[in-house]
C-alpha cells in the first residue's frame, strides 16, 4: 500500500479554515475528491484540464459526483450538496493541489503505484468527511430557574462561539414559527440559501409579513426590507439582542416606522412563555417540543448535522 505524502497533508492544512467546520470548507474537500478521482483515470495535472469554461468552477464538480466517490469508500451520509461547484476558492485550491502533485513527480510512477498514492489522498479526505459528520451537536443548557429569554440568549452565545450562530438563529426562528402556527406550512431552506435566487421575500413569510433573520445586520438586509415595502410586504427583522439598538436605528433611517425590528431572544422566548401559559411546569415540555421541531428542520435541509441541538437530560 502506498503511503500518504507529507506534502499533501501540508496542502490540506494550507486550505482556508472555516470556523464552523473547525477545518476547510466542505466545498474544498469536495472539489479535491473530484479532481483526484479524475486523475486516477487520466493523470493530467495541467490546471486547464480541471477547470470549466470561464475558470470559476471545477470541471465535473457536483453533489452526485462527490456522493458517488464517498459511497465507494463506504460513506453514505450527505455531504456538500453542490459538490464544491459554487466554492469560490475551488480553482485556486485545485491549482495549489496540482502544484503539490507536480512536485511529487507521480507521472514517473507506474499507473498502479500512482493510483495507490492518489487513493491514499482520497482516503485522507474521506476521513475528514467522517470527522465532519461525527462532530458533537450543540449542547443546550436548560436551567428552568433562568428566564426563557436568557436560555435562548445563552444558546445563541454558544452557537456564536462555535461559528454557527447564523444557521442556528434562522432554524430556531423557523422552529418557533412552526410551533406557534402548527396548521401553517413554514418554509424550510438551508441557512446558506440566498433569498433572491429562490425569489423568497425573506427567510419566512407569514401572511404579508416577511421575516429576515440575521446575526450580522448589514446594509443588504435593510435593502431587502426596503424592497419588501415596495412589494407590499411588511418586513420584520430579527437580530441578536446586542445588535438590536443599532439595527433599529438603521431601520428608521431606511424607512421610518415601517420596519419592525426585534431581538431573536425576545421573539422566540415570548412565544415559548405564552405557549407554556407562563407556567414553569409547562416550560419543559414547550422547550422540548421546540428543540424537537428544530432538529427535524435541520435534518431536512442541512448536511451539517452538528447544527442539531442535543437535548440535556432534564429535557428528555
Amino acid at each position: 500500500m502506498q503511503s500518504l505524502p507529507d506534502s499533501f497533508v501540508e496542502w490540506y492544512k494550507s486550505l482556508k479554515a472555516v470556523k464552523a467546520n473547525n477545518g476547510p470548507a466542505n466545498g474544498s474537500i469536495a472539489t479535491a475528491l473530484v479532481v483526484l478521482n479524475r486523475l486516477m483515470g487520466n493523470y493530467d495535472i495541467d490546471f486547464s484540464a480541471h477547470v470549466a469554461e470561464g475558470g470559476t468552477q471545477i470541471k465535473g464538480a457536483s453533489g452526485s459526483a462527490v456522493a458517488a466517490i464517498l459511497r465507494s469508500f463506504g460513506e453514505e451520509r450527505p455531504f456538500a450538496k453542490e459538490g464544491g461547484r459554487t466554492n469560490r476558492g475551488g480553482p485556486s485550491e485545485v491549482r495549489s493541489l496540482l502544484s503539490t502533485l507536480k512536485n511529487l513527480q507521480l507521472e514517473k510512477y507506474s499507473s498502479d503505484k500512482r493510483n495507490g498514492v492518489l487513493y491514499q489522498m482520497q482516503l485522507f479526505l474521506v476521513d475528514r468527511v467522517k470527522d465532519f459528520h461525527n462532530r458533537q451537536k450543540i449542547k443546550l443548557i436548560f436551567n428552568p430557574s433562568l428566564t426563557t429569554w436568557h436560555i435562548v440568549h445563552n444558546l445563541l452565545l454558544l452557537a456564536a462561539g462555535e461559528g454557527k450562530a447564523g444557521y442556528i438563529a434562522q432554524h430556531l426562528v423557523g422552529a418557533k414559527l412552526q410551533l406557534r402556527f402548527p396548521d401553517m406550512s413554514i418554509s424550510n431552506e438551508s441557512a446558506s440559501t440566498a433569498d433572491l435566487p429562490t425569489q423568497r421575500p425573506g427567510d419566512f413569510l407569514i401572511g404579508n409579513t416577511a421575516f429576515h433573520v440575521t446575526v450580522a445586520p448589514m446594509h443588504a438586509v435593510f435593502e431587502k426590507c426596503r424592497h419588501n415595502i415596495s412589494q407590499g410586504y411588511k418586513p420584520f427583522l430579527l437580530v441578536p439582542d446586542n445588535k438590536l439598538i443599532g439595527a433599529r436605528q438603521n431601520a428608521e433611517q431606511v424607512s421610518e416606522q415601517q420596519i419592525a425590528v426585534e431581538s431573536i431572544e425576545s421573539f422566540v422566548s415570548q412565544n415559548i412563555d405564552e405557549i407554556s401559559v407562563f407556567d414553569k411546569n409547562n416550560l419543559t415540555n414547550s422547550f422540548r417540543n421546540l428543540i424537537f421541531i428544530y432538529n427535524q428542520r435541520i435534518d431536512e435541509v442541512e448536511t451539517d448535522k452538528s447544527l442539531m441541538i442535543e437535548l440535556p437530560s432534564n429535557l428528555l
